[in-house]
């Protein structure tokens, strides 16, 4: 058999150190008893990989991309009211509340424990299979593939073009509602300016090492938790006092993506693929997105206490039948756009209204102090409809969490009121 890596040439001639079965069986049917068909699926990996990388085989099947604690951790903080015991915070202990019911039918396919169906790669389309969603970058015709700790963009692509949408902003393209562009899986998307270091022929890889993607430190939840890292590790640090609060992505960051408006509807007699189950089971969830945005993002105040880039990571309805009527939930979130380039400028922030968290309107700096007019119409929390903030009351519960916040009014004012010459 042709096509190994030199550092996996070994099972060239050795099948069953991989994939399993009885080598010294004649017969098809008892050499292919225990067969492995996708060696290194999380549910095998130890067997598998496991035997010559048990390390890397226990620390990834405790990371987030296959906990996917930090998903778990918000959807229930915010549908159910509460995260459930620690150790089931994760997509493989999910339960039947309203929230988990939403993940599991939503949610759970980007996780490496999902299962690999054939010996093949689709870009847009991809999910789990374990060692192997990362460690093939294609699959000869006539040879076996290679195993190679070279990854490629692509194996990151199928998960992270979604939710954040890193994997798209990096390259310079931006989902969108309608356009004559599309993916390979028929999302519409425009063409934005990409990430310098794309620009550059920087890979994911390049910053994101096996140290940060394969585990996760002690009690990481989120992404950012996890990221080993940093600017500084290249670049100088900026010297600038007035500025020593914010972070690079806040002024370097191009645009974001943004949704301001979805909502989500359970209807208990329909059905929908369970991606924890791995079958069609009763009941369906439905979403419809608007307001989309791909520009310059809104800033708030992260838990270390920088100025960062926030998204709205819900602003959204949410009907199910157990509810006496609609919830709903306005939360943003921080985010590392991967859209670095030349700094926004100085007006974009000091007199834009959208940048502080208002949303967009008309502001005017009067001796009465700020006054704002939103453009958008004010939802049930009272805030306008691409807001996260309000210059005349604190932010409401759950409009904040895990110690972010919006900037507030002495903030804002202070910010509105500095010198930009």
């Amino acid at each position: 058999m042709t096509g190994f890596s030199e550092s996996h040439g070994f099972a060239a001639d050795n099948c069953v150190t991989c994939h399993a079965g009885d080598n010294e069986n004649s017969s098809i049917e008892s050499a292919h008893t225990g067969l492995i068909a996708f060696p290194g699926e999380l549910a095998n990996a130890q067997r598998a990989c496991g035997v010559c990388h048990a390390d890397k085989v226990a620390s990834v099947t405790d990371s987030l991309m296959h906990t996917g604690r930090g998903i778990v951790h918000t959807t229930r903080a915010v549908i159910d009211g509460a995260t459930g015991p620690a150790d089931t915070i994760n997509l493989q202990s999910l339960g039947h509340s309203v929230a988990d019911s939403m993940l599991r039918k939503q949610c759970a396919s980007c996780h490496l424990g999902q299962p690999k169906t054939s010996h093949a790669l689709d870009v847009t389309r991809d999910r789990g299979g374990g060692c192997a969603a990362c460690h093939i970058n294609e699959y000869p015709a006539n040879k076996h593939p290679a195993l190679s700790a070279d990854v490629s963009d692509g194996r990151c692509f199928g998960c992270h073009s979604r939710s954040g949408r890193i994997s798209l902003s990096y390259t310079g393209l931006a989902e969108v509602d309608q356009s004559a562009s599309r993916l390979a899986d028929g999302r519409p998307v425009e063409k934005l300016p990409a990430d310098v270091h794309y620009l550059a022929g920087m890979r994911c890889t390049a910053c994101h090492d096996a140290d940060d993607v394969m585990g996760s430190p002690s009690g990481a939840v989120h992404q950012r938790d996890a990221v080993d890292v940093a600017c500084t590790d290249c670049h100088d640090k900026h010297e600038d006092e007035s500025h020593e609060r914010l972070t690079c992505n806040a002024c370097h960051s191009q645009w974001a993506p943004q949704c301001y408006g979805c909502h989500m509807e359970y209807d208990e007699d329909g059905e929908q693929w369970d991606h924890v189950e791995r079958r069609m089971t009763p009941g369906r969830w439905s979403d419809e997105r608007r307001g989309v945005r791909n520009d310059l993002p809104p800033l708030g105040v992260n838990a270390y206490g920088q100025v960062d880039v926030f998204v709205p990571g819900m602003i959204m309805t949410i009907a199910h039948p157990t509810f006496d009527k609609e919830k709903f939930v306005r939360r943003f979130a921080p985010l590392s756009p991967h859209t670095t380039g030349p700094s926004r400028s100085c007006e974009s922030c000091h007199s834009s209204s959208a940048a502080l968290g208002l949303g967009q309107g008309e502001l005017r700096i009067t001796d009465d102090g700020i006054k704002f007019e939103p453009a958008s119409e004010l939802l049930r929390d009272g805030l306008p409809a691409d807001a996260w903030t309000s210059i005349v009351r604190p932010p409401g519960p759950g409009e904040t969490g895990e110690g972010h916040r919006p900037l507030d009014a002495a903030e804002i004012e202070r910010i509105l009121r500095a010198p930009t010459d």
